[in-house]
């Protein structure tokens, strides 16, 4: 038995933690994909997942690992622009649930930052501060040179990227970088990226240190949100936060176990937001 992890009594961790988020001085939110299921947003868990969002590359027999790679823009840029155009339409137009907005109002004045692993922009759209947000894997909606020709990755929200629904490959032009005019791809980190621009996450980065480092961290509270250990950026910076003193509530209907005093929620992001604020 691993007795470095273990979860309360349901109703005592729902008291536990409501009541270590309503004494903290500082809040930090920390989210993964599962913030987003409750948005109507894949997760893309497993390719079982994947392929339930995505059945005409089931029966392509591509996975997920297949199309995010910057390596397929070299290859069949028609079809990586399809997928990511596609994703890009469906983050641009899904709105954030309720649980944002009632978490904004629970946290009211005290200082906060989000981290995420998502690259969705929900947190923006749901009132994220840009200078209180850091995007560990970047964002869909800021594009950069593939051929990284120098240009500082650019806010392409008003992109429109036509996608044919029955093969996912973007039809018509693709976009293209404004400084050298050769082809643009989505500035988020893929599987085996080694032309990501990090230079926007870096500047964020930055500023979460620089944030850190004036809070007391046995006065702050994390709220981790929907991050799971397939791809686990977000579970490990929330208990890097932990080992400097910061107190994890970690809210996942599957994972929801912690290192020892981890206030473990097993249930979804927009309910475990509702329950804890």
């Amino acid at each position: 038995m691993n007795t470095s992890l273990y979860t309360l009594p349901a109703l005592d961790a729902f008291a536990a933690a409501r009541s270590a988020f309503h004494s903290a001085s500082a809040v930090v939110l920390a989210t993964g994909a599962g913030m987003g299921v409750d948005s109507g947003l894949p997760d893309f868990r497993g390719t079982t997942g994947f392929w339930q969002a995505y059945p005409m590359f089931e029966r392509a027999g591509l996975r997920f690992h297949d199309l995010a790679t910057p390596a397929l823009f070299d290859t069949d840029p028609a079809l990586a622009w399809g997928f990511y155009g596609h994703r890009f339409n469906l983050y641009r137009d899904t709105l954030p649930h309720d649980g944002h907005a009632v978490l904004l109002r629970a946290i009211g004045r005290r200082p906060s930052f989000a981290y995420t692993s998502n690259v969705d922009g929900q947190l923006l759209k749901a009132g994220w501060s840009p200078k209180r947000l850091m995007e560990c894997h970047g964002r869909i909606r800021l594009f950069q040179c593939h051929s990284a020709c120098g240009e500082f990755p650019w806010d392409a929200s008003d992109a429109r990227i036509e996608v044919d629904p029955a093969t996912c490959r973007a039809v018509g032009p693709l976009p293209t970088c404004p400084g050298c005019g050769g082809l643009a791809r989505p500035n988020i980190l893929m599987f085996m990226d080694g032309g990501w621009d990090s230079r926007g996450s870096d500047l964020q980065h930055e500023r979460f240190e620089n944030w850190w480092f004036s809070q007391s961290p046995k006065r702050t509270v994390v709220v981790e949100c929907g991050a799971g250990t397939t791809i686990p950026s977000v579970r490990r910076f929330s208990e890097q936060l932990q080992k400097e003193g910061a107190t994890l509530i970690r809210i996942n209907p599957r994972e929801s176990q912690g290192p020892r005093g981890t206030l473990s929620l097993a249930c979804g992001a927009r309910e475990g937001i509702q329950r804890l604020a």
